[in-house]
């Protein structure tokens, strides 16, 4: 997250010495440069005092305390090879209230007014309704994240989340970038279906959520 917010997505972020959030309608993650480092943490406190943070482990500082934290795994696409699709097409600024109603649906995860700013979104649609999309979240230097993957419950067993997969992967890998993507934990039929697509799982990561005491 620190590379993104201090990289290619600075554009998108608020900063504060060796912390960064994403401006809050675009996402709420935080980052610092070292989840280690209590000063960092103290940047990070100049900007807000609850985060959204996201790595293989965090433990805050005295000041800090744990409001909940997920068990997640981060998946990369050493190797795959992505395939467009002709029946996704583009998402834009004019799609959000369509894409704020599919996420309320088809809870992907946090998605902001802004998120679709970050990267290109495809969707697919029925008789004109979105019904599925997929997309481009954080970017960091070689490589970028596919998110927001979700399909309309009424819509599911479809194949249409793997469609879209691969059609964002496909225009990530184009242009030189690896793809990569954050599956809960739990989430154990999702893992499977990114390892068939050919993702394999990189490490263990937690989503977490702090607040200031």
């Amino acid at each position: 997250m620190w590379a993104a917010l201090s990289g290619p997505q600075a554009c998108f972020a608020e900063a504060s010495g060796d912390a960064a959030r994403y401006q809050p309608d675009v996402s709420p993650f935080c980052a610092v440069a070292d989840l280690g480092d209590p000063a960092a943490w103290t940047d990070l406190a100049t900007l807000t005092d609850r985060a959204f943070l996201t790595g293989p482990s965090i433990r805050p500082p005295a000041g800090w305390e744990q409001v909940r934290a997920v068990p997640g795994v981060q998946m990369a696409g050493h190797g795959m090879t992505g395939v467009p699709d002709d029946e996704a097409v583009p998402l834009t600024e004019t799609d959000v209230p369509e894409i704020l109603d599919l996420v309320e649906r088809a809870q992907p995860g946090p998605f902001g007014k802004r998120t679709v700013e970050l990267g290109r979104y495809l969707g697919i649609r029925h008789e004109g309704r979105l019904i599925a999309m997929a997309g481009e979240r954080f970017r960091l230097p070689g490589w970028t994240e596919v998110s927001a993957v979700c399909t309309d419950p009424a819509f599911r067993g479809r194949g249409l989340g793997a469609r879209l997969t691969m059609a964002v992967a496909a225009a990530i890998l184009e242009r030189g970038d690896l793809p990569f993507l954050h599956v809960t934990a739990e989430n154990l039929g999702a893992i499977r279906l990114y390892e068939r697509l050919g993702f394999q799982v990189s490490h263990q990561v937690v989503f977490a959520s702090f607040r200031l005491v």
